[in-house]
């Protein structure tokens, strides 16, 4: 199914609000829906309503600027991105916008180069805004936590090692090795200073890198599992549903899903 955006014009001039309206439906081709509203609250009420991703707004509207519209929308759950249209190349307003972190400030006329040009790069800053917001979300926080204190240097310098190391097979002996420790007492040691094994914490990493790759790349579950440090990828499968409760396909499925709202 087609993964359609929502883009809403909010100008007071009648005809700079059906001009651009036309541009972008020509422009998107049913891959976006074009709204519109004449006003900020009418702006508000229809966010209230749907999500929207993408706000071309002018600045000087009645009652309600497009700088007000943005700060009022600042903490909806779905904050779209924003471009602004202004007649006025007044420094104030472009600063104050960036600060409210709109995207783009285009002054009027725009051509439908410019405009077009504007709205492609505003849509793939939301995608990976959203990417980055899930990928915030997957981090293994008992991996972070070990990280901030570890008080052996040598565990820590094997952590270090194990991190530029994940896309190759990784065993405890050669770890040790790296650090000049003896298995034996390395393997104690690591356990006491991050109150996980070995093994366990190597494939936690894995698990972790693994579901960056799936969001944000487009590798095959195959180039993943090599790249992650597993021979076969029918291994990492097994060990990913273990840890996770679904399979690498899965996972990716959801996730592009919320990415794309």
């Amino acid at each position: 199914m087609m993964d359609v955006k929502t883009i809403l014009v909010v100008d007071d001039e009648p005809r700079a609000r059906i001009g651009l309206k036309k541009t972008l439906d020509a422009w998107a081709m049913g891959t976006c829906e074009i709204l519109c509203a004449a006003s900020g609250d009418e702006a508000i009420e229809l966010l209230r309503q749907r999500p929207v991703h993408l706000i071309l707004t002018d600045i000087r509207m009645p009652q309600m600027s497009g700088l007000q519209l943005i700060e009022a929308f600042a903490e909806h759950k779905h904050k779209p991105v924003v471009i602004i249209i202004s007649a006025y190349s007044e420094f104030a307003y472009a600063q104050k916008a960036i600060k409210l972190g709109v995207v783009n400030y285009l002054l009027k006329p725009v051509s439908k180069h410019k405009l077009i040009e504007a709205v492609e790069q505003a849509l793939a800053i939301l995608e990976e805004r959203k990417k980055s917001e899930m990928l915030a979300q997957m981090i293994d926080h008992q991996v972070i936590q070990i990280q901030e204190h570890i008080r052996s240097s040598s565990v820590r310098e094997a952590i270090q090692f194990i991190h530029k190391n994940l896309h190759q097979p990784l065993s405890l002996r050669d770890v040790s090795r790296h650090v000049h420790l003896n298995a034996s007492y390395f393997s104690v040691l690591f356990k006491e200073e991050t109150d996980m094994t070995f093994s366990e914490y190597v494939t936690r990493c894995r698990i972790q890198k693994a579901k960056s790759l799936l969001v944000a790349t487009d590798l095959s579950v195959e180039e993943i599992a090599e790249s992650v440090g597993y021979q076969t990828a029918k291994y990492f499968i097994k060990v990913f549903k273990e840890f996770e409760g679904m399979t690498p396909y899965r996972f990716r499925k959801q996730h592009l899903k919320k990415v794309e709202f």
